[in-house]
């Protein structure tokens, strides 16, 4: 566990930093009073520069170095073959979860962008960062339970048991890798908040 977590720390950091201008407009300013929802074309524009984003190579590469070192599942083995099974399939399940959450999130018209709060405090932009995991924002503006998030998530984890090795292909599996994957987007939207204070500090010095 202390591997794991050590590893997605060292992804949320090195994604951060590689990623740039994606990572920049991942973040984004406050909502206006006057919220201004997606259009068509900007969410097939997030969709696709989403597909093959430097975040999303580097969480698949973590996701199966972690795997890898326990030597999960055994039936792959290790070496860079097992390393190869293993990082295609973190990098399938990631398709699957966009694809999934851009058709569930286009028709409920559902935004899951990350908007930097206002709160001051470490401990209540935390919370609004993971209060933020679990929302999307709707075309007026107003925010409930995010079902193209939460829904994708799922989906990818249970469909993802189509390929998996036997004795990786039950419920219990597939509810496992749908907890790391929200925990993955709880890490990565508390680092969002905190990130422009951080990259202010790093330009200072």
């Amino acid at each position: 566990m202390h591997i794991r977590n050590t590893v997605l720390l060292a992804v949320v950091l090195l994604s951060n930093v590689f990623a740039g201008d994606a990572l920049n407009k991942a973040i984004t300013s406050p909502p206006p009073a006057e919220f201004s929802p997606m259009t068509s074309h900007e969410r097939l524009g997030n969709y696709v520069t989403g597909l093959a984003s430097p975040e999303a190579f580097l969480r698949s590469a973590a996701s199966a170095g972690i795997a890898q070192a326990s030597g999960t599942p055994k039936e792959w083995g290790g070496g860079a073959q097992g390393y190869g099974y293993r990082i295609g399939n973190a990098f399938a399940q990631h398709v699957i979860r966009d694809t999934l959450s851009y058709g569930l999130s286009a028709t409920l018209h559902e935004d899951n962008r990350y908007f930097v709060s206002k709160e001051t405090g470490f401990f209540r932009r935390t919370k609004y960062a993971v209060k933020s995991t679990l929302l999307a924002r709707h075309d007026d503006g107003s925010q409930s339970f995010s079902f193209s998030r939460i829904g994708s998530a799922a989906g990818s984890a249970f469909i993802s048991r189509a390929w998996q090795p036997y004795g990786k292909t039950t419920a219990g599996d597939g509810a496992v890798t749908f907890g790391f994957s929200m925990i993955s987007d709880f890490g990565f939207n508390v680092f969002r908040e905190f990130w422009p204070d951080l990259k202010r500090r790093f330009h200072k010095e």
